[in-house]
């Protein structure tokens, strides 16, 4: 009979969770203030701000999967998958997410959407290939740990604001080298001229913000969903032996592959990092693969101490 192990509550990323929200909350007024400065309608505002908050919530799942190739899959489709994702959620005492699979060759899995109730497991085909099942199971039991948590809505949500103020810090700059900030001969196209640099500097330094609060959720949330995934499988070992052997297949994988999918770090079980510098290998969304081996480590021996 199976043991019912569940996955455990984290404080630590509860309360984390909460004070991104609510600093969220916060940078979204300002960004609405912004907005207004920039477009000065509050209907505009709120149809442009309102609808793509809307279609990242309640969308983010779907926006996922397309951006990497996955699909729904059924059990007579993947029936190995969906039996690792049962035993999982038999353990967890949760209910099952959908399953879906992305035809990509990079070894990888994530979590998505807003709620449990509407949940997505996703799997690569280059994870499921270089993977045996109990390293897989270990994978998705990290993924099901998120879902669980409920962090995925919050780095939705928090990801969505940083992206919409970077797109208004490249729209403003693109309009002045193009006559945007209209003439210099006048005092109105040197008012102009202020509040679009004032636009700039302010979206920019939203999106700086909720990159960072973005990123310090994104590496704290890893950590415990290893934690939570690894107590849920009994085996500690396991996790680590599939952090490492997905690291390791990262090496492999065209730098053309790894940079298109980089915008996704953030939910990956491992981030997909090419070679060279970027935002992705200086501000990474995950913490050192060292850091995650370490922390398991440490938990399989608690869990190996005689009672």
């Amino acid at each position: 009979m199976a043991i019912n192990r569940r996955i455990p509550a984290d404080r630590g990323l509860t309360i984390r969770m909460f004070i991104t929200g609510l600093l969220m909350v916060v940078l979204y007024a300002v960004f609405v203030g912004v907005l207004f400065i920039f477009i000065k309608s509050v209907i505009v505002i709120v149809v442009i701000a309102g609808g793509l908050l809307f279609c990242q919530y309640w969308f983010s799942d779907k926006i996922a999967l397309f951006g990497m190739h996955g699909r729904i899959v059924t059990p007579e489709q993947e029936p190995e998958l969906h039996g690792v994702i049962d035993r999982l959620c038999a353990l967890a005492d949760m209910k099952k997410p959908r399953v879906a699979v992305a035809e990509v060759d990079m070894p990888n899995a994530f979590a998505t959407g807003r709620n449990p109730s509407n949940a997505v497991v996703c799997a690569t085909r280059g994870i499921m290939r270089r993977l045996d099942e109990p390293e897989l199971e270990a994978v998705l039991a990290h993924e099901l740990s998120h879902v669980a948590h409920r962090d995925v809505a919050v780095m939705t949500i928090a990801s969505f604001l940083g992206m919409v103020a970077g797109l208004i810090t490249r729209f403003t700059l693109y309009a002045g080298m193009f006559g945007g900030f209209g003439g210099r001969d006048n005092q109105g196209g040197q008012n102009a001229a202020l509040v679009e640099l004032a636009v700039i500097l302010v979206s920019a330094i939203i999106y700086a913000i909720s990159f960072l609060l973005t990123m310090a959720l994104s590496r704290y949330r890893e950590l415990a969903a290893d934690r939570s995934g690894a107590i849920l499988i009994g085996r500690p070992s396991l996790l680590a032996s599939a952090l490492v052997k997905v690291s390791g297949e990262m090496s492999r994988i065209p730098t053309r592959d790894l940079r298109s999918a980089e915008h996704f770090n953030a939910f990956f079980f491992t981030p997909a990092l090419a070679q060279g510098t970027s935002l992705s290998t200086l501000f990474s969304t995950h913490p050192p693969l060292q850091k995650r081996l370490d922390q398991l480590a440490k938990l399989e021996a608690e869990m190996n101490q005689p009672s």
